[in-house]
């Protein structure tokens, strides 16, 4: 009886060093996550809503840098008007940016 509880024993003592071992990593993967793949994963789908709230006349930016304003919506392109009347077949995927609040250049 006396060996069964001391080999009962080792065994919860080895189970918990080994936790204890592993405690570091896991605390490096949670602060990872709230850190570095939880804000990324917001601003994602704060981009998404944006490009699903697109209407016509709306003043965007694309990932290229090109400014414009949408003259047509279809599912997955925008066509866009830039400075000089000329219009831009988009992928919605490519818009970042809305430039409504941002004051006409001169």
């Amino acid at each position: 009886m006396n060996t069964i509880f001391m080999l009962t024993l080792q065994q919860t003592a080895t189970q918990g060093n080994a936790f204890m071992q592993f405690l570091p990593l896991i605390l490096i993967v949670v602060v990872f996550w709230f850190f570095m793949i939880r804000p990324q994963m917001k601003r994602q789908k704060e981009l998404k809503k944006y490009r699903d709230e697109l209407k016509k006349g709306d003043k965007i930016m694309t990932t290229g840098g090109i400014f414009g304003k949408i003259v047509e919506i279809n599912d997955f392109t925008v066509i866009i008007e830039v400075e000089s009347q000329a219009r831009l077949k988009v992928s919605k995927e490519a818009i970042v940016k809305d430039m409504t609040d941002v004051p006409a250049s001169k």
